[in-house]
């Protein structure tokens, strides 16, 4: 099988939600970096007409957005299921798939992860306290939901890690050494202990910004 090509921005949560998945499912990859002003230039646009990252390259197969390409991974390559086989565990994950990209990306990672981390480490700016002000009720609502789903289980699907896991913990981590945590994410159980395992993984210790920083255009071994 042909190694997987990912094109995507040191940092960006669905770049690493993609990197994760292909470690999860022991896949060989090399991680080609994309500088973040980058991203709408023509070489780039013509990866993705959208001038956004992940893409992925596999062989002569090209693909973009996030879902379709951890899916991709998971259906086209061998290792642990990252999709339950049951419909009602699959429906979960997806409900929590879909979470991440419309609640809890759009208005609390693009703003308050924005704010307190992308700004300051890439364009060295202060976080606007407003902006962060005006997103915490959103905010609380999102990680209030996400702990509810997680009441009973260990994982979003059930008992095992699948595809909405590894996507959800590239976002969240963002929070886990930023002062909101403490009203966000701490006070909700389910997810800290949640958070606490995911990071403990291979995949999210191979994945950190630093890590993606340093494999930067280097064959993985």
């Amino acid at each position: 099988m042909p190694q997987f090509v990912v094109h995507s921005v040191p940092g960006s949560p669905y770049g690493r939600a993609v990197l994760a998945t292909l470690i999860e499912k022991g896949a060989d990859f090399r991680f080609a970096a994309v500088a973040p002003m980058a991203m709408k230039a023509p070489e780039h646009m013509a990866r993705h007409p959208f001038g956004r990252v992940p893409v992925i390259e596999h062989g002569d197969f090209r693909l973009f957005e996030t879902q379709a390409i951890v899916r991709y991974i998971d259906r086209a390559f061998g290792g642990p299921a990252l999709t339950p086989a049951d419909p009602k565990a699959a429906g979960l994950m997806d409900q929590a798939m879909n979470i991440c990209d419309w609640y809890f990306f759009q208005g609390v990672n693009s703003t308050i992860g924005f704010q307190r981390v992308v700004g300051p480490r890439v364009m060295g700016s202060t976080p606007d306290m407003e902006i962060i002000k005006a997103a915490m009720p959103r905010a609380r609502q999102v990680f209030a939901v996400l702990d509810s789903l997680l009441a009973g289980r260990p994982y979003f699907a059930g008992d095992q890690v699948s595809l909405a896991d590894l996507m959800l913990a590239a976002q969240i981590d963002f929070f886990v050494d930023i002062p909101e945590w403490a009203e966000l994410g701490a006070p909700q159980a389910n997810v800290s202990s949640w958070i606490a395992r995911m990071n403990a993984r291979p995949s999210m210790k191979g994945t950190t910004w630093d890590a993606v920083t340093a494999m930067a255009n280097t064959p993985r071994a």
